[in-house]
């Protein structure tokens, strides 16, 4: 007699038994544990074997439910497939695109690109995917994903007005396809298809403020008799003579210096373009180091912070003290490189000796490996040069 709701739900297995069977029809039955599980099981036959075909448990697959899934896979049956199997290929069609979801591959390709990247970088690229990118598309396998989807994730993101996020999340997503079609996961690239800016807004660029020429002999001069502390007039003046960034200078460590050769080598994790770097000291740069030697203490760092030694001086520091001189809005320390940009090609100095002086030049590892001391007798004298115009306009 086919089974009930209600037989369902009074169905008991009698004490001392492994299991009981309670029939339905068709093959159908539900199997009761001691422990009070249920779950309903599908007998049925193919190629002369007895086999039997597991529906989910009750009350989780009602009565009805389970008739449902038995009528399918008897119909699977007359057609010539064993249903036991076709499930078996579901799940493991379901687990291979689980293994090939965008959000998979993204991460597979992360830790692939990841290895010589600054691990700050590297955590705030997995940071924005996690935020914006995997709860968008990640579940989907990456075949499946397309330009518009990318299209209507980066959007989302420009929305609330990050607009140089959404094109950076753009740019990863191109990478992580890049990454799928070296593995043979897709047969194309979307976000290298589409051109961004034909969707998304463009980039705001960003302009440091800076003074020009004519304000340089005050803003040197108010630099020279900055009563704050030592460190900071000291770090001031060295980032006028070499316009470095203001995380290459506050994060210089005695260790990349040499006075004798008047060198400062700032290896390839401490820079931007994330190769090697040479500055050469011009006289003054030398005389403020062996000034600031005399302040030396215990830590490696020029610039060690205020309350803890062994961290480098403020981001803020430098803007703080010009601020404190009076250029507040009107000078930053990334405004030296600017500055003196301008004023090295003005003065005739060779366009790609300042490009290269600036680190500005995108160079390969190869060629980063061999040209990082490129025009280095030129540059030394462009920076000497440049210390002694900032010498005549700090007295005129």
């Amino acid at each position: 007699m086919p089974l009930t709701d209600a037989a369902c739900r009074s169905a008991t297995c009698p004490e001392g038994r492994a299991r009981a069977r309670f029939a339905d029809s068709l093959g159908l039955y539900l199997e009761v544990l001691p422990s009070g599980g249920k779950y309903w099981r599908l007998k049925y036959r193919y190629a002369g074997k007895e086999k039997r075909l597991a529906l989910g448990t009750y009350p989780g697959v009602p009565l009805a439910k389970a008739r449902r899934e038995r009528d399918e896979a008897r119909a699977q049956l007359e057609a010539g497939t064993d249903p036991g199997e076709a499930k078996r290929d579901v799940k493991l069609a379901q687990r291979i695109a689980l293994d090939t979801s965008f959000e998979a591959v993204g991460r597979a390709w992360f830790k692939h690109w990841k290895g010589p990247k600054a691990p700050r970088h590297a955590e705030y690229v997995m940071r924005r995917l996690e935020a914006d990118v995997f709860p968008a598309i990640g579940h989907k396998p990456v075949a499946d994903v397309t330009a518009p989807q990318l299209l209507a994730m980066a959007k989302k993101i420009e929305a609330r007005g990050a607009t140089d996020i959404a094109r950076r999340a753009w740019q990863t997503c191109g990478q992580i396809f890049e990454y799928a079609l070296a593995h043979g996961l897709v047969e194309g690239n979307p976000p290298r298809d589409v051109r961004p800016g034909t969707a998304l807004q463009a980039r705001r660029k960003t302009h440091y403020a800076r003074v020009d020429a004519r304000e340089l002999p005050e803003l040197l001069r108010k630099t020279e008799a900055y009563t704050g502390s030592p460190y900071t007039r000291f770090a001031l003046k060295l980032m006028a003579l070499t316009f470095v960034r203001t995380s290459e200078l506050i994060n210089a460590r005695w260790s990349e210096f040499d006075l004798q050769a008047a060198e400062w080598r700032i290896p390839a994790e401490r820079m931007k373009m994330r190769t090697p770097h040479i500055v050469p000291l011009s006289k003054q740069a030398v005389e403020v180091l062996r000034c600031l030697c005399e302040l030396k203490g215990m830590s490696d760092l020029l610039f060690p912070g205020e309350r803890d030694h062994e961290k480098p001086m403020s981001n803020n520091t430098i803007l703080k003290a010009l601020e404190r001189m009076g250029f507040k809005g009107r000078m930053t320390g990334h405004g030296f490189r600017g500055v003196a940009s301008t004023m090295l090609h003005e003065m005739g100095f060779d366009h790609a000796h300042i490009e290269l002086q600036l680190a500005h030049q995108e160079r390969d590892a190869v060629s980063a490996a061999y040209n990082f001391a490129t025009y280095l007798p030129q540059r030394r004298k462009m920076m000497q040069a440049w210390a002694d115009r900032l010498d005549h306009l700090r007295k005129t």
